[in-house]
């Protein structure tokens, strides 16, 4: 860290700025509380150490000062008349710690350095994982309950399995947990149980003996034993073969595991967070999952719903993306809002930011408009002689290489026609060259209006003006 050190007695300034720098620090002294508010104004620093007893701003009067004018700096103390009534005071003020100068008080100051480094890794760590936990919440409450119970289950030691669709925040929510729990200190280790074949993955889990298998040249020990202390993320657990749900069993319930070639017990102390896109009840039925693992991991399971099951989400969403790109909210029309908002979003929280991403290249200094989103991409091109394709609008550019989905586009569409039409589903028919019916029946399949849904009074229930040509849809 970089480190102010002030006291009137430079000679101590300067030795214990000495000593933080050996430690691996970025150390300054300076002459006193005024000298250290003018270093102060001129650079940052993460921590300041100071003398309580020195001429006026004497320490405590400094430490006011910084936490009033520099919050970010945390401050520790120092002094040669110790004393009850100080302490308290210095931490009511909020100073981080307080170190008694008598006897080797500068390798105390070494062991409070790096607790306060360390703290404030993890004070990082916590909010950069509650701003995240903001893009998967949204206001919806199904989300809102799953991230409750993930509060709750943090801050015991229990196994959690996190289901759900990807792109819901699994991820997320595992290292929120992580974090949030006694464990937080310790190390947090994801593994991905579907990237790696059977022989590197038990190899990557549990480690491995020198000469266990050919290129085995040292002994390596494996990600469990990483994870000692903290906690492991098992991500796409049900990708896990089966001999090696045995093995992982075994961590579960005996806390011990041996290494790939080895035959001597390794005990752990870890907490396991698991997660899975994937049915495991059918895959137990199936015997592609260990019953008795299932049942283990299964603990406390928390489900993410996926986007398309809350899409009051996917405004506030939006509006995140685009504050973490320092756009405002209004950069993004109304009406390119209801369109996303129209969508389902079968790639879930990380399909919207990336079409939001795509959306913000082609509008470039623009509003995004309806037109700039990767569902428009596919927009039916009228008057192409003989069915071949034909050139569509200038602005519309090739399919990407992940594709598209036409029952997003469909949703859409219809729901464009129908803010054209100000709510007219027979002009909104005729805008999109369907009957009324028609639009009706894929309404209902869209969600878009209820079975048995009467129509508007004295609408014509014949094809409308514009109708398909004959041999289209009817």
């Amino acid at each position: 860290m970089k480190v102010l050190v002030v006291d009137d007695e430079v000679r101590n300034a300067e030795l214990t700025a000495l000593e933080l720098r050996d430690a691996g620090h970025d150390a300054t002294f300076v002459n006193g509380g005024r000298a250290a508010l003018r270093k102060l104004e001129q650079e940052a620093f993460d921590a300041v150490i100071t003398d309580i007893r020195m001429a006026p701003p004497d320490g405590l009067e400094l430490l006011a000062d910084i936490r009033g004018r520099w919050p970010d700096c945390s401050v520790l103390l120092m002094t040669a008349y110790a004393d009850l009534d100080s302490a308290v005071k210095a931490l009511r003020l909020g100073a981080y710690d307080f170190v008694d100068k008598a006897g080797d008080f500068r390798a105390h100051l070494v062991t409070r350095l790096e607790r306060l480094a360390e703290h404030r890794r993890l004070t990082r760590t916590v909010d950069s994982l509650e701003k995240g936990l903001a893009t998967i919440v949204g206001d919806s409450p199904a989300m809102r309950g799953a991230v409750e119970l993930a509060r709750k289950v943090a801050k015991t030691d229990s196994t959690v399995l996190l289901r759900g669709e990807s792109g819901t925040g699994k991820d997320l929510i595992a290292r929120a947990i992580h974090y949030a729990s006694p464990r937080a200190a310790g190390p947090w280790i994801k593994v991905n149980c579907g990237a790696l074949p059977e022989a590197l993955l038990e190899s990557e889990l549990f480690g491995h003996e020198k000469g266990a298998f050919t290129g085995a040249v040292r002994q390596k020990p494996g990600r469990f034993e990483d994870a000692h202390k903290g906690s492991i993320f098992l991500d796409e657990i049900g990708e896990l073969p089966l001999p090696l749900q045995v093995k992982l069993l075994q961590v579960i319930e005996e806390k011990t595991f041996t290494h790939v070639g080895g035959n001597q017990p390794i005990r752990v102390d870890v907490r396991i967070i698991a997660a899975t896109n994937r049915n495991l009840e059918e895959m137990t039925r199936e015997r592609q999952f260990r019953e008795d693992l299932f049942f283990r991991l299964n603990l406390f399971p928390i489900t993410l719903p996926p986007l398309r099951e809350r899409p009051g989400d996917v405004r506030p969403l939006a509006e995140l993306f685009l504050e973490r790109h320092g756009l405002p909210k209004d950069r993004i029309t109304p009406g390119a809002m209801r369109a996303l908002e129209a969508c389902s979003f079968p790639g879930n929280v990380r399909e919207l930011e990336h079409m939001l991403e795509r959306a913000m290249i082609l509008a470039g200094s623009e509003v995004v408009d309806v037109e700039h989103l990767s569902f428009a991409q596919m927009l039916p091109v009228a008057g192409a002689p003989g069915g071949a394709p034909a050139q569509g609008p200038s602005w519309l550019p090739e399919i990407p290489p992940e594709g598209l989905s036409l029952e997003v586009l469909e949703r859409g569409l219809i729901l464009r026609a129908l803010e054209r039409a100000r709510g007219n589903k027979s002009q909104a028919a005729r805008l999109l060259g369907l009957t009324r019916r028609t639009l009706y029946s894929r309404m209902e399949r869209h969600g878009l209006r209820r079975p048995g849904e009467d129509g508007e009074a004295g609408e014509d229930e014949g094809d409308p003006a514009g109708a398909p040509p004959a041999g289209s849809e009817p």
